[in-house]
């Protein structure tokens, strides 16, 4: 626009190029300006007219200037539009080097990437059935290498075969194998997903598990039959001696081996299937010895009988602590070596918490005793007057089976300890309910 057409124009170009030209502020000032303020209603036809008429005046300058320059308005256009071919051209060849750079690039990483990957994940499940595998081959050899061995416990179906006692800890060791295998279940260990494998299933169900009662009632019989007493049984022999502590020792190693760990190993562990055989063997002696003597006081011939019986089982019980004693707990893989205890006597000392078997079977069989004789004594009959006279002998008789009781059985190491307090009380509990 020249200054010939500015001069000739009304319209105030400053103001509507100023940064500051605000359009609301414009039009009030319109209508101020050709309205009274006081006015009602204000007439806006006039201010709207106005900006229609200028707003015409400007399209006509603008045709006016682009009628008059319109050769160098088109020949800035056409250099602009050759300028913009120039670098799209330019563009085109830019993007057409990168898109044969990234076909190239697919085609030597990115294809050769998911082949690579293709094949680590084919790998990674042929390592996983190869370890699956291995796993359930490991899994099947030793339910074979058990059944075998579970055989040799028993004799197997060779009647001629011999039972080999020793069998039972060579069970007990291939369930703690078995066990452990099936234990590690954790990413990429060897029994992670082995239980999901219709062989082990069938493994577990049919081999594993019987075996492992069977190896369990087995053990608790050898406890339960366990017997080296001379009272009872005086043709015993130095071989039939020897071969009940062996039997009893792989018993005890079984029944040690057995026991199932707590799932927190920061707890106190104990071998529970052991313990329980052994107060299980406790309680029967106790048991039978209460019985047999509450009978023999009731009619007294017998109680010397029954005397030598009860002083048999007393003598069982102090061999047995002695075997317990000196048999060292066997290895367990699955039990930290901090929890082991120094021999298989410990633990059934802690569970009864006592310092003597033989202290705590007489101190037990005398507590039920006394309830025993007090009833006796209730019933007043003639078994109650005749245990009133003979009062004196039987608590001598009592006193004596005590003190034979505490006697090692034969083969056993005699240690000397004063039995006299045990004696007391259960001379005690049979003559305290008599009165004087």
């Amino acid at each position: 626009m020249t200054s010939a057409d500015e001069d000739a124009s009304y319209i105030d170009y400053e103001t509507f190029l100023s940064p500051t030209f605000s359009p609301a502020q414009f039009a009030n000032t319109l209508v101020l300006t050709t309205n009274n303020a006081s006015d009602t209603p204000l007439d806006l036809s006039t201010p709207l007219s106005r900006v229609l008429f200028d707003a015409q005046e400007i399209n006509t300058h603008i045709d006016t200037l682009t009628t008059k320059n319109a050769l160098p308005l088109l020949s800035h256009t056409q250099e602009q539009a050759a300028s913009s071919q120039n670098i799209m051209r330019e563009i085109d060849a830019q993007v057409a080097s990168l898109d044969e750079g990234y076909k190239r690039l697919e085609k030597e990483v990115i294809v050769r990437y998911e082949t690579a990957e293709e094949v680590r994940s084919v790998t990674e499940r042929l390592w996983e059935t190869v370890r699956l595998g291995r796993a359930v081959g490991r899994a099947l050899h030793l339910g074979r290498q058990l059944e075998v061995q579970l055989a040799e416990v028993g004799g197997g179906t060779n009647s001629q075969a011999k039972e080999d006692h020793r069998a039972l800890v060579r069970c007990s060791n291939t369930l703690l194998s078995l066990k452990e295998l099936f234990g590690k279940t954790g990413p990429g260990e060897e029994g992670t997903g082995i239980m999901k494998i219709e062989a082990v299933k069938s493994l577990e169900n049919a081999v594993i598990a019987p075996a492992e009662q069977t190896v369990l009632l087995k053990s608790q019989q050898i406890v339960r039959e366990f017997s080296m007493s001379t009272l009872s049984a005086s043709t015993t022999t130095f071989s039939q001696t020897a071969d009940t502590k062996a039997r009893t020792t792989s018993a005890l190693f079984a029944l040690y081996l057995l026991s199932t760990l707590p799932k927190n190993t920061k707890e106190k562990w104990e071998p529970y299937v052991l313990i329980e055989a052994l107060q299980d063997y406790l309680r029967t002696a106790l048991t039978s010895s209460l019985a047999s003597m509450a009978r023999a006081l009731s009619t007294l011939p017998t109680l010397d009988r029954t005397l030598i019986e009860v002083s048999a089982r007393c003598q069982n019980i102090i061999a047995l602590e002695a075997l317990l004693s000196s048999t060292t707990a066997p290895s367990n893989p699955l039990l930290p070596p901090n929890m082991e205890p120094k021999n298989l006597l410990e633990p059934l000392m802690q569970s009864l918490e006592t310092g003597s078997l033989a202290s705590y079977f007489w101190r037990t069989l005398a507590g039920g005793l006394n309830t025993k004789v007090m009833e006796i004594v209730n019933k007043g009959r003639v078994s109650a007057r005749t245990l009133r006279s003979n009062r004196k002998s039987v608590g001598d008789a009592v006193r004596m089976c005590v003190i034979n009781g505490c006697q090692p059985a034969k083969g056993g190491k005699k240690v000397e300890v004063n039995w006299e307090r045990e004696a007391a009380v259960m001379v005690a509990s049979v003559t305290g309910a008599l009165g004087r």
